[in-house]
This record gives C-alpha cells, structure tokens and sequence, in this order.
C-alpha cells in the first residue's frame, strides 16, 4: 500500500501512539479510530473537498460518479451520509440486506424475515445501522466520531443523506469469517455488552451480546451456526423473503478486478 501513490500508511503501533498522546495507546479500539479520524480532519485534509472514515471490509457503491453526487451537495451541507447494506455471506458476494425501514410494523417484518431470531435483530441487521459520513474539511473545531460529526457540542450540523450511495458492508464473508472474529466482536466490538437492545428492555428486549451469550452456551458452535445460517447466509431462501420485502439489493463491486488495477502486485 505504501508504494500506492495516492495512498499515505500510518504505523499505529505502541511507539506511534507514545510520540502522539500522552496517555500512550487507547485501550478500546472504538477511541483510536476516533482519535485518528479528527487527526486527520484537522491535519491533513489540504486541497480536499470531503473526507470520510471507512472501516476495511466497508465499500461504496453509487449509482453515477461519486464526485457528481457529492458536487451537487449544498455548500451549507456540512456532512453527508450514507447508510448500510450488510453482506449476504458465503455467496458470490454481490447480494445485500437492506435496513428494515422503520414503522409500526418493523417488528413483524423482521419475523417474517428471519423467523427465530428477528425480533432481536435492530433493522434486520448484526452491525451498525447508523452508516458513516463524509465531511467537509475546514471547520476548525470539527470532531469526527466513528459514525458522527460534532462541531461545538453539535451533532451532525447542516447533515444531508445521499439516498444512492450504498455503504456496503461486508460483515460477514463467510461462516469461518464471522466465526473467527466472533469472540472479538461479543467482548469489544459490534455485538459488545453495552449496546442497546433492538426491543425496550420492558418488552423483552435483549441485545445481540446476550442473545449471541445464551445462544452459545446452550447449544454451542452448532446453535452460532444455525444463528448464522438464518441471519446473514446467502441462501435462495433468504433472498426471496428479502426481495418480498423489498429489502434485498444486488451490487457488483468487482473486488478483485479494482484490487488488480490498483495493486497489480499483490499476492
């Protein structure tokens, strides 16, 4: 990556964070990205018209030119955001989820969708449903936040959404991806204790942390494996009742194709 000419690497490691901060290295990986991302809004943002933190199994998919979509944006448009579509795992890596759109009914469809587990499922989804922002360099005391902006205690100012650009998010590729990186994201990442419910708590509610807990310690791997399974694997099954609930979108991001464009050779 560090050969790419419009690429800039950063080490982060403990010698990196000990010359940056104070305090030496974050403990929680959610304030190193925070901290990284203002560094770079503030530092080194010079000759750019937007800037957007991705995560690297995040990708964008838009309907013309992205630089079009963004040129059009107000000028008094501070930050604009594109929202999520999580990844069908283990297919050919083109089918999608869509959130599930709010209303009184969300609930129902979720069932509807994925029968046992839906009712715990915020949207539909297993990761975040907030999406991530681009941003307008040169707001002096602007502060970028995994999935937010804050400018003087503000949140979000002068936000615009951009309908036709997907975030697509490749949580899961494959059983034995998601089921590598799960005991990471149930202690410290998107399935973690802390986060809210997708019911209130007074009707039942639980979160995909004790959902996922309970799951595994009744029925172990094979009961993960049925969660799975149900939630987010590309199945014909699952694509009908998604594209019945007109939740299912198809985008070709010819991964492969742009890795050989722009790193020809890697390995």
């Amino acid at each position: 990556m560090a050969r790419h000419p419009k690429i800039r690497v950063f080490d982060c490691d403990d010698a990196s964070w000990a010359q940056r901060r104070k305090g030496g290295k974050p403990d929680k990986h959610q304030v190193r990205q925070t901290l990284n991302a203002t560094r770079a809004y503030r530092r080194q943002t010079k000759g750019l018209d937007w800037l957007i933190h991705m995560d690297v199994d995040e990708f964008l998919w838009s309907k013309e030119p992205l630089s079009q979509v963004l040129a059009r944006q107000p000028e008094t448009a501070l930050c604009a955001r594109a929202y999520p579509i999580e990844s069908l795992a283990g297919g050919d890596g083109s089918a999608f989820k869509t959130q599930i759109p709010r209303g009184s009914d969300r609930g129902a469809r979720a069932g509807q969708l994925y029968p046992t587990y839906g009712e715990h499922l915020l949207s539909g989804f297993l990761s975040h449903t907030q999406g991530k922002l681009f941003v307008r360099p040169g707001v002096e005391e602007g502060k970028l936040r995994i999935h937010n902006f804050f400018v003087d205690g503000e949140e979000n100012p002068s936000q615009v959404v951009l309908p036709d650009v997907d975030l697509c998010h490749l949580h899961a590729r494959d059983w034995d991806s998601w089921l590598s990186h799960y005991s990471y994201r149930l202690k410290q990442g998107s399935y973690r204790s802390e986060l809210k419910p997708a019911r209130p708590r007074d009707k039942g509610g639980i979160n995909l942390h004790e959902l996922l807990s309970a799951i595994e310690a009744e029925q172990g791997t094979n009961g993960l494996r049925d969660f799975f399974n149900e939630t987010c694997a590309d199945s014909p099954e699952l694509r009908t009742r998604l594209e019945q609930e007109g939740c299912l979108r198809i985008r070709e991001l010819r991964l492969a194709e742009k890795r050989a464009k722009h790193f020809p050779k890697f390995a």
